[in-house]
């Protein structure tokens, strides 16, 4: 295994231990769902930075995840880690079915044709009655256990998801590193080159897309867990746009962005939440929501290729760096 750059899981270790001091429930539910988010757009960013293809019908992945974990539980009685694990396959058995022909296409055909499926699947979840729920949701999902362990709390909750990302990018960091991280990156510069190289293109796209849907279909499986209730609400189209933008803010085809990107979109959406309201006494969430836009274009627009290129602004040159320090023994 290697793991040459280490500062970041170092921080990431950090950020496992830092909140057990603070003991506080709201901000273990924060990064419960920032830990869930990552997990979901570190595949996101596998397809859409690596292999450049764009989806936008993530939402789906994550929402059949959740419904497949509840129904498997509500209805099946099914052991909860079973439940889990059926909640990633299935999604991976339908982005494998629906990929073969979605994949054919390019740009922004593919976006339309993964937007429609989220769509579709959304209907779905307000339309399948009892087996569903309908717009009402499902409750009564038991908590998660392992044996006679159970995540009956949101702290317990925080250690396995963030344990369960943690893990999730060592095997990422290795992937991206390994020949089929530069074959995918290929892909990604020139589809016709990469063919021309003898790379199989297409199965690595398919496969790209198929991992991308597992995570998120895994992160569905614990979000039913850890909230026991499932509505079609958090899975709509909208969603899907906030997955993409995160791939996009934390810097696409970079192995930290999508972590950076689900720390800011979630915790900025969090901070305007409690500091609108103490700036303009009175204020409806649309200005919160102007706001939440008008930040994220400022990003987009002074760093276009993400948040995770802010550290090269700090970085001395070598050569800077070695006259200043001729200059200091002088």
């Amino acid at each position: 295994m290697k793991l040459k750059n280490h500062r970041g899981f170092i921080l990431l270790l950090l950020l496992l231990i830092i909140p057990l001091v603070a003991e506080s429930n709201y901000l273990y539910s924060t990064l419960v769902i920032i830990g869930l988010y990552a997990i979901i757009v570190q595949g996101l960013g596998i397809l859409m930075g690596y292999a450049g293809q764009v989806s936008f019908g993530h939402a789906a992945f994550f929402g059949l995840g959740g419904y497949t974990a509840a129904i498997l539980t509500t209805r099946f009685h099914w052991p909860t880690l079973l439940a889990l694990f059926a909640s990633a396959i299935l999604p991976g058995i339908i982005a494998g079915l629906i990929g073969r022909q979605t994949l054919k296409l390019r740009e922004l055909y593919l976006a339309l044709a993964t937007l429609s499926f989220g769509i579709l699947v959304h209907i779905f979840f307000n339309e399948g009655g009892e087996l569903t729920g309908g717009p009402s949701g499902m409750s009564g999902i038991p908590n998660l256990s392992i044996g006679s362990f159970e995540f009956d709390s949101d702290q317990k909750f925080y250690m396995l998801v963030w344990l369960v990302l943690l893990m999730l990018l060592i095997g990422i960091y290795n992937l991206v590193h390994s020949r089929t991280g530069r074959a995918l990156c290929s892909i990604r510069e020139s589809e016709y080159a990469a063919e021309n190289a003898g790379i199989d293109c297409a199965r690595l796209k398919l496969q790209a897309f198929v991992f991308s849907a597992l995570l998120a279909g895994l992160a569905g499986g614990l979000y039913a867990f850890y909230v026991t209730f499932i509505s079609p609400s958090p899975f709509s189209f909208h969603t899907s746009v906030q997955f993409v933008l995160m791939v996009v803010i934390g810097g696409l085809g970079t192995f930290w962005g999508p972590v950076i990107g689900a720390v800011v979109v979630v915790a900025l959406n969090e901070l305007l939440r409690e500091i609108v309201p103490l700036l303009i006494p009175g204020a409806g969430g649309e200005y919160q929501i102007i706001i939440y836009g008008v930040i994220l274009v400022g990003l987009m627009i002074f760093q276009p290729k993400g948040l995770s290129g802010i550290g090269q602004y700090f970085r001395i040159p070598l050569k800077k760096q070695l006259k200043t320090d001729v200059k200091i023994r002088g």
